[in-house]
């Protein structure tokens, strides 16, 4: 049986010291833009994050207090139809705007902001409503699996024609990850995996950049003054870091060599900064935040409740890890944000939305 009660007190810090520390390391990533001599750059990327934060916070504290978690469910596919609806303007001439050769963010007046984090949270919002609602037919092929093909395939085919492989392997995982949990059947995970692997062999095989991205992964020697630059010049940063780092601001690589240092980079230079042990204590954050999501996702009252925590949970922890790895070369180079961290207001904003709404799972957990 279950009751209204407090949100998870541990949970909750564990976020805010989440926000206030991304914040603190974003700070010292981007002095790169003050020895550049971009002194207003480097104020305006501070105070644009530091009032994305805030709006992410006034967001979170209204889901934790005002937004019962089921009133999601009844408004579900609106969301999602919201989400995919979004997404298609980055495709749209002088709404969507490319940069890197990919479309992926839609421009108003002075404000950027990508889609496709909404379109990850809609995804898991409908995902979760539409399983808690078939109960044990999840387990059949064509009510359950098949579905659930289609549900991933809408959100899917609008992410790899932006494109970004990497938004579409974190929905990927994130679905089948709700999909077990929901009950679906091994083997029909197993047979949408192969899928998906072909998929991506695909579409590696047809870019010529992202077979360079394998290449660098499997040896990242490869093209040190090309495709492996950036792999190159972050393990350079981790490595120089030893085990304390160089202490706050200090960091070398961020002035003239490593790319995106407030960006996809940002844990490098956070790496040299404050060293293993420094390193070891975000990804112990993350970790933490996962094992206490998870709890939270477990005593939730319904399915639909412990569906959209675990989808939640993964969706911003296993971005930050993708993260992480691509920096230490344990992964292949994505592009994607450090959560909590990595400058962007979308990215940030939709991140605490959705820690707002684990924490208000949390106040009705069964004892």
């Amino acid at each position: 049986m279950s009751k209204k009660r407090g949100v998870d007190k541990v949970l909750f810090w564990i976020v805010c010291f989440a926000v206030m520390s991304g914040l603190f390391i974003l700070l010292s990533s981007s002095m790169g833009l003050l020895a550049k001599g971009d002194g207003s750059s480097f104020h305006g990327i501070i105070a644009q994050q530091s009032i994305f934060a805030a709006i992410g916070m006034a967001l979170f504290f209204f889901f934790i207090s005002k937004v019962h978690y089921k009133k999601l469910a009844a408004y579900a596919l609106p969301i999602f139809i919201f989400g995919l609806v979004l997404t298609v303007l980055v495709f749209i001439p002088g709404i969507g705007f490319s940069h890197g050769g990919a479309r992926r963010w839609v421009k108003m007046g002075p404000l950027f902001f990508q889609p496709t984090e909404v379109l990850k949270f809609s995804f898991v919002v409908y995902l979760a409503a539409w399983m808690a609602s078939k109960h044990t037919g999840i387990k059949n092929f064509y009510t359950g699996f098949l579905p659930f093909i289609g549900i991933t395939a809408m959100a899917g085919l609008l992410i790899m024609l932006e494109p970004d492989m990497g938004t579409m392997g974190l929905l990927v995982v994130t679905g089948v990850s709700m999909f077990f949990v929901g009950g679906g059947k091994l083997k029909h995970l197993l047979l949408m995996l192969l899928a998906m692997l072909m998929v991506f062999s695909l579409m590696i095989y047809m870019k010529p950049y992202r077979m360079e991205r394998v290449k660098v992964f499997l040896n990242p020697s490869y093209d040190e003054q090309g495709a492996g630059y950036q792999l190159k010049q972050s393990l350079i940063a981790i490595g120089s870091g030893g085990l304390f780092g160089k202490g706050f601001g200090m960091s070398v690589q961020k002035f003239k060599y490593l790319p995106e240092p407030i960006g996809d980079s940002i844990f490098a230079v956070y790496a040299e900064e404050f060293g293993f042990f420094g390193s070891l204590f975000i990804i112990s954050l993350f970790l933490f935040f996962l094992y206490k999501g998870f709890s939270v996702s477990i005593r939730a009252p319904d399915d639909f409740g412990r569906l959209l925590g675990v989808g939640l949970v993964i969706l911003i922890v296993a971005q930050a890890f993708i993260n992480i790895a691509a920096m230490i070369g344990i992964a292949p180079l994505t592009g994607m944000p450090l959560t909590f961290v990595s400058k962007g207001g979308s990215a940030l904003i939709v991140a605490l939305v959705e820690a707002g709404i684990l924490l208000n799972i949390s106040k009705y957990s069964k004892k």
